[in-house]
């Protein structure tokens, strides 16, 4: 009988199944001769055997208050490539559709998958199952893209905002929904959940992907979707490639949601150069996102509606314009909303929704004569402190108050009120007529087209002075503290220690960050944490990416933070919630019996440290941080000078976001002025 194969687990594998930090699986595997020995892996990232580890940490107590379901994912990560792996997730959902047990004849190992299906009739099929898709698209986040979300939810509901009476006369007739790139399902999950709540009927549920690993987990995912009072018929999700051969060819749906690939050139430009869907024009190679929007047409029964999320480009390349030029015309395209940088990968470009409708029997072709512009990218800002990104939710009302019933002609005159009204909440929108970009080069950004108006910068300059009086006045306090402080006089000099010795000495525990091989999306109620990473903090940005803690170095509140690049050198505690740091960032995590959290980062950040501990062993100067020097006193004098410490770090924060917010109130003076919307007073 052959014997099952050894999951191997990291050390942060350990500490998540143990619910604890890193630093104390490496306590145990130092001071425990029972640890289990290491199986495989490199020195810095050793490997060792899930059942060896599960049963010492039984033994010894350790096992924490982690779920089952910490225990299943590195089984099904041992099941070997990508695609063997999102099979095995597939088929438990499958099983648990069907109330049916894992065994040989699923094409997939016996004990990964009956043991996920056990554990879903425990837990509840549909989060176990979201449990396993969401790891598994964290893993291979690189080759996948998905919706986060609170975005796919906002594109239905766009999608029906713009509708008009859909499936005939009858109340009970389902509303058919089709994403021809559904990838993993998230935007098809987001329609089976917004048209029964804002329609009061069924979803017929179609998709396709290229991708037969992605088109076996939607399935899996929609057939365990927590069921609306009314189901609606059985989704129907196929494998193929819907620009070239659509498997779903001859289907008319009355909402189309996309996110397609971006930027492919292979896209089919020769094989369709002459296909009917191109009744704008035909794309040219440059554009394929232009061909999906035109296949999304296409595919939409008269009065339907359609949201893709597209790059920022697309609605203002040259070799696209003839095509952009003719969806203003006839009236297909409603709305661009251009979203937030971090709202969708790619993260650091703003994305752009299209809103499209295909006219209805009776509708004028030509639509209401007026482009919906939204530029929610203005409306909120880039933040330079380092949380999550954009709010969505945030992001998402507010879109939603603006954009109202856009798709009717009927509605065109309260649009217009709404969008170009005094109200704050909509000064980052205009409904520009078609006339007026129909230029010689149609470009559709909104940022072009809208312009601040009369009555959003007096409240948010009103804020900002605010703000301004506040800072100085907490920058007054603090500077008072601190200037307090005195020359001590006859100081002798005292003893001192490096990091290394103290790390050796067990009165700290040093991690080195590094970049994961994968980076991830966050998705609400998941695990993942922001990243930070040298290129972050040279840009003044908040975290760029997210990752799972597993292979990554997280700190956690009370930590210290030390960056070990020369141009940015620099200490602090960390107070926020845990975050991950990446290559040339460290983390300190100290015992609290021996040292205190803010005497150690303010001694490690003192200048003299810096050049006693500098290197050039490459191009780039580093510090090595193990050579930077803390003064050896008893705990009660550091936290007299950790008081010290606090104050000055207080001074540094505080002068550091009166720095940012005068930025920022630079800009609103300047366009004021330059629009004569700001004069002297009398």
């Amino acid at each position: 009988m052959t014997s099952p194969p050894v999951v191997p687990v990291t050390l942060a594998e350990i500490a998540r199944l143990a619910g604890v930090g890193r630093a104390a699986v490496s306590n145990w595997r130092r001071r425990h001769d029972t640890f289990p020995p290491r199986i495989g892996g490199a020195d810095t990232s050793p490997h060792f055997s899930l059942k060896d580890i599960e049963k010492w940490l039984s033994d010894n107590g350790k096992l924490g208050k982690t779920t089952s379901r910490e225990w299943l994912w590195p089984r099904f990560e041992a099941l070997g490539d990508r695609d063997e792996t999102g099979l095995a997730i597939a088929t438990v959902g499958r099983l648990l559709a069907r109330g049916e047990s894992g065994g040989r004849a699923d094409g997939a190992d016996t004990g990964p998958v009956r043991a996920a299906v056990e554990l879903g009739r425990r837990e509840g099929s549909y989060d176990i199952l979201m449990f396993l898709l969401r790891r598994w698209l964290a893993t291979h986040v690189r080759q996948i893209t998905t919706t986060p979300e609170p975005l796919a939810d906002l594109m239905a509901d766009l999608a029906l905002r713009t509708r008009w009476p859909f499936g005939g006369e009858r109340s009970e007739d389902p509303v058919v929904a089709l994403d021809p790139a559904c990838g993993a399902g998230y935007l098809l999950a987001a329609a089976a959940k917004a048209v029964p709540s804002t329609l009061n009927r069924p979803a017929t549920l179609l998709g396709c992907d290229r991708d037969p690993v992605l088109t076996a987990l939607t399935d899996a995912r929609l057939a365990l979707l927590p069921g609306p009072e009314m189901p609606g018929p059985v989704p129907v999700i196929a494998p193929g490639d819907s620009l070239r051969a659509d498997p779903l060819i001859g289907t008319q749906a009355d909402m189309v949601l996309c996110n397609p690939p971006a930027n492919e050139r292979d896209w089919g430009y020769e094989d369709l150069a002459a296909d009917t869907r191109w009744a704008h024009g035909t794309p040219p190679r440059t554009e394929p996102e232009l061909a999906w929007v035109q296949h999304c047409l296409s595919r939409l029964r008269p009065g339907g509606s359609a949201v893709l999320l597209l790059p920022p480009t697309v609605a203002a390349r040259k070799a696209g314009r003839r095509i952009r030029r003719s969806l203003l015309r006839t009236g297909a395209l409603r709305a661009v909303v251009a979203l937030p940088p971090g709202s969708a990968a790619p993260h650091s470009l703003s994305l752009h929704l299209w809103v499209l409708r295909r006219p209805a029997p009776g509708e004028s072709p030509q639509g209401p004569g007026e482009l919906l512009l939204v530029d929610a990218a203005a409306r909120f800002p880039g933040s330079t402190s380092r949380d999550s990104g954009p709010a969505l939710g945030e992001v998402g009302a507010f879109i939603r108050s603006v954009v109202g019933t856009v798709g009717t002609a009927a509605m065109a005159g309260p649009m217009r009120e709404q969008a170009t009204g005094d109200s704050g909440t909509v000064a980052w929108a205009a409904a520009v007529p078609v006339i007026d970009l129909l230029d010689d080069d149609v470009d559709l950004t909104p940022g072009r087209h809208v312009t601040p108006t009369s009555g959003h910068g007096g409240p948010r300059l009103a804020d900002s002075w605010s703000e301004v009086g506040e800072l100085l006045g907490r920058l007054r306090t603090e500077s008072a503290c601190l200037a307090a402080l005195e020359f001590a006089r006859g100081m002798e000099e005292q003893p001192s220690a490096t990091v290394g010795e103290l790390a050796r000495a067990g009165a700290l525990t040093l991690c080195s960050g590094r970049l994961p091989a994968e980076a991830a999306v966050p998705e609400p109620g998941d695990a993942r944490v922001p990243l930070l990473t040298i290129s972050d903090l040279l840009l003044d940005e908040s975290p760029s990416g997210w990752v799972y803690p597993d292979n990554a170095v997280v700190v956690e509140p009370r930590d210290v933070v030390v960056v070990g690049v020369s141009r940015e050198f620099s200490a602090w505690v960390h107070e926020g919630p845990p975050m991950a740091v990446g290559p040339q960032i460290h983390a300190l995590r100290v015992d609290p019996d021996v040292l205190d959290p803010w005497f150690l980062a303010g001694s490690l950040k003192a200048p003299a440290n810096a050049r006693h501990a500098g290197t050039h062993a490459s191009s780039a100067s580093r510090i090595d941080v193990r050579r930077l020097q803390v003064r050896r006193i008893d705990l009660s004098e550091q936290r007299r000078y950790s008081d010290a410490f606090r104050h000055l770090a207080a001074f540094e924060g505080l002068a550091e976001r009166l720095r940012i917010v005068a930025k920022t109130m630079g800009r609103d003076l300047g366009e004021e002025l330059a629009a004569a919307r700001l004069v002297h007073g009398e």
